[in-house]
């Protein structure tokens, strides 16, 4: 099974807990989102692995038409259901390193903490910048990694253990190095730290104990360094938060 297949799998079996996470569902960067975007009402937007649809349903009152897209077949019919209020959102199933849309078609481009699971980020900036008309924006948000190795290494092998589907979180030097390669100026941009509830974060993807416990167990034995920089919070030997970093960034095609 590739890893795009293991995203398929991952999405299908918790399709509605992405609909209601609270990290997906709620936050201010979907408030940000208008005022960052300017958005009108004759705008094409592409909403890329849509999940719980909760970029689309910002924008959607907006603008013109959504193309809301996702590899997960289960997710994407799960978010048409919830969203069926809103009819100028269109549902594709879509590869987001392959898309099926002419060139120049999108006066606006959106991926929202989704690109971690992708296996060839360099094919999808490339299809961003394919897809997206002249002067078009592209609205990116994702978990991103410290520049330090080994947190780093740390970060991406606790969201891989959580969850098998994950391939990788960049740093915000990488995407600024894709960025660039694809025409694609960074017009707006903030790091956040987000804060994840334990508890909400790994039931969002595991069931059994012995998982859960493995992964519990790799955080309580991290040294103080990274517990201090994912600002970790415990009570009674258990972890409670923690934190990891965030990207939101504006981009616009000028070429």
């Amino acid at each position: 099974m590739n890893e795009k297949d293991n995203v398929k799998r991952v999405f299908s079996k918790n399709k509605y807990a992405y609909v209601t996470s609270s990290t997906h569902a709620y936050g201010d960067d979907l408030l940000k989102m208008e005022s960052w975007l300017d958005p009108d009402p004759t705008m094409a937007v592409l909403d890329i692995a849509t999940g719980g649809g909760h970029a689309a349903k910002r924008l959607a009152p907006s603008v013109r038409e959504v193309f809301a897209t996702d590899i997960t077949k289960a997710m994407l019919e799960n978010t048409r259901q919830h969203l069926q209020a809103y009819a100028n959102i269109k549902y594709v199933i879509a590869d987001a390193e392959n898309l099926p849309f002419l060139d120049l078609t999108f006066d606006m481009v959106t991926c929202r903490i989704a690109a971690h699971h992708f296996p060839h980020p360099e094919q999808f900036i490339q299809e961003v910048n394919r897809v997206l008309k002249p002067n078009g924006k592209f609205l990116f948000i994702d978990n991103t990694v410290p520049e330090v190795p080994r947190y780093a290494s740390f970060l991406n092998r606790l969201e891989k253990m959580r969850d098998y589907s994950h391939v990788r979180c960049l740093s915000v030097n990488e995407w600024n190095h894709l960025f660039k390669e694809n025409h694609l100026t960074v017009i707006q941009q903030e790091y956040r730290k987000k804060k994840l509830n334990y508890t909400n974060w790994i039931n969002r993807t595991l069931h059994q104990f012995p998982a859960k416990e493995k992964v519990h167990q790799y955080m309580l034995k991290a040294d103080q360094e990274i517990q201090s920089y994912f600002e970790f919070k415990q009570a009674n030997g258990k972890i409670q938060q923690f934190t990891i970093d965030e990207w939101m960034v504006v981009a616009q095609k000028l070429l």
